[in-house]
C-alpha cells in the first residue's frame, strides 16, 4: 500500500520547512506568493490531500459549514447560495448543503450532523414552524447561526433579508397608481415571516389608499409556477372580478399569468400581475414581468460575510435584523386598468 504523502515530505523535496508548506497550502500571506503556487503545484504533482481532520485538532475548527434552505430547485435560492458560495471561496471554507423542504425534522436532523461533525457554524432560511429551542440548543452547542430570508419568532439570532412588507407595497401602490382598485394576492402563507410580512405590505397599501380588502381576494399558497397556473381559475372565478394581482413570488406570478393566458385572456393587459424576487426568468417571461428585486446576492454576501466573522469572533452572536431595501422594476405584465366583462 502507497505511504499517505505528508507535508515534511514536501518540505523536504522543495528544501522549505513543514511550517512553510502548511501555510502555503493555506494561502497565507506570510508566505510569498511564488513560493505558495510552487509548493502547492508540488503538493498536487505528489498527489497530497488535505487532512480535514487533523488541521481541525490543531485549530479547533473543521473548515465546513452547514447551510440549509427549503428547495434549491427554487432559483430565489440558487441566487443566494451563489452568493454565499463566492464569499466563502474567497476564504478557502467549504459548506454542506441540506433542502428541508419545509420539514422541521429533516431540518433537524441535518443541524445535529452539522454539531456532530463539530461544524464551524450554519446559514439557513429556517423551514416553517421552527421552534426557538431548536435554534437556542444551536446557540448551547456553540454553533454560530444566521438565518437568511426568514425569521424565527422569539429567537435571537442575526438576520439579513429583503424588507418584504415595503417591497410588496412597492407592487401594490405601482397597480394602484394604474387606476386599479380589485387587487387581489395570490400566494404565500401565514406561517412565515416572509408570507406575514408581505401580506401586511399589500394590506396597508391598500387601505391607505382608501381600498377594500376581501378574505376571498387572498388566495393562500401558492409559491411554484405550477401552483399559480392551478391558482388562475380560482382568481378568474372570484366574484368581483380583480383587475389585477399582487403574487407572492416570481415563480406563482408566471404561473399564474400561463393560466391567465389558457383562460383566452391577455395577461399584462386584461389582467395585470406582479411578481417578487425579480429572478433571471422574470425579464423573459412573455409578457414580461414586474416584479420586485429582493436582494439576494446581497441577502447572501452578507450573511455568509456575518458567518465569518463570528467564527473568527470579530462579531457577537446576538441577533439583528438586517434589511435589503427592495426596488420595483417596472416591465410588461402591468398596464392601466381593464374592466372583465
Amino acid at each position: 500500500m502507497a505511504q499517505k504523502v505528508k507535508l515534511s515530505t514536501i518540505g523536504e523535496s522543495l528544501g522549505v520547512s513543514t511550517a512553510t508548506v502548511s501555510l502555503a497550502l493555506r494561502d497565507s500571506p506570510l508566505v510569498a506568493e511564488a513560493t505558495r503556487e510552487k509548493v502547492k503545484a508540488h503538493a498536487l504533482e505528489m498527489g497530497y490531500i488535505y487532512n480535514r481532520r487533523a488541521a481541525s485538532l490543531r485549530t479547533s475548527k473543521s473548515g465546513i459549514l452547514g447551510v440549509v434552505v427549503h428547495d434549491i430547485m427554487n432559483p430565489f435560492y440558487g441566487e443566494i447560495l451563489r452568493a454565499i458560495e463566492m464569499e466563502l471561496d474567497r476564504s478557502r471554507q467549504t459548506f454542506i448543503l441540506s433542502n428541508h423542504y419545509d420539514r422541521v425534522e429533516k431540518q433537524r436532523d441535518f443541524l445535529e450532523t452539522l454539531m456532530q461533525l463539530g461544524a464551524d457554524g450554519v446559514i439557513m432560511s429556517p423551514a416553517i414552524d421552527t421552534p426557538a429551542s431548536d435554534m437556542e440548543l444551536l446557540q448551547k452547542n456553540g454553533l454560530p447561526t444566521v438565518l437568511i430570508a426568514r425569521s424565527v419568532p422569539e429567537a435571537d439570532l442575526p438576520v439579513f433579508r429583503g424588507d418584504d412588507k415595503f417591497g410588496i407595497s412597492l407592487a401594490t401602490n405601482h397597480l394602484i397608481s394604474l387606476g386599479h382598485k380589485r387587487i387581489a394576492m395570490v400566494g404565500g402563507t401565514d406561517k412565515t415571516s416572509t408570507g406575514r410580512d408581505r401580506y401586511e405590505g399589500y394590506v396597508e397599501a391598500m387601505h391607505k389608499a382608501g381600498l377594500e380588502v376581501k378574505d376571498e381576494w387572498r388566495i393562500i399558497g401558492p409559491r411554484t409556477k405550477a401552483a399559480g397556473f392551478e391558482a388562475a381559475g380560482q382568481f378568474l372565478a372570484l366574484p368581483d372580478k380583480p383587475t389585477a394581482a399582487v403574487c407572492w413570488n416570481d415563480l406563482a406570478a408566471i404561473g399564474l399569468m400561463s393560466g391567465i393566458a389558457r383562460a383566452g385572456l391577455r395577461p399584462g393587459i386584461d389582467v395585470s400581475v406582479t411578481g417578487y424576487d425579480d429572478l433571471e426568468e422574470a425579464s423573459i417571461a412573455t409578457p414580461a414581468l414586474t416584479t420586485v428585486h429582493n436582494g439576494q446576492p446581497e441577502v447572501g454576501r452578507l450573511a455568509a460575510r456575518a458567518m465569518l466573522d463570528r467564527i473568527e469572533g470579530k462579531q457577537s452572536t446576538h441577533g439583528e435584523l438586517t434589511l435589503i431595501k427592495p426596488e420595483l422594476h417596472i416591465r410588461q405584465s402591468t398596464s392601466k386598468v381593464v374592466e372583465r366583462i
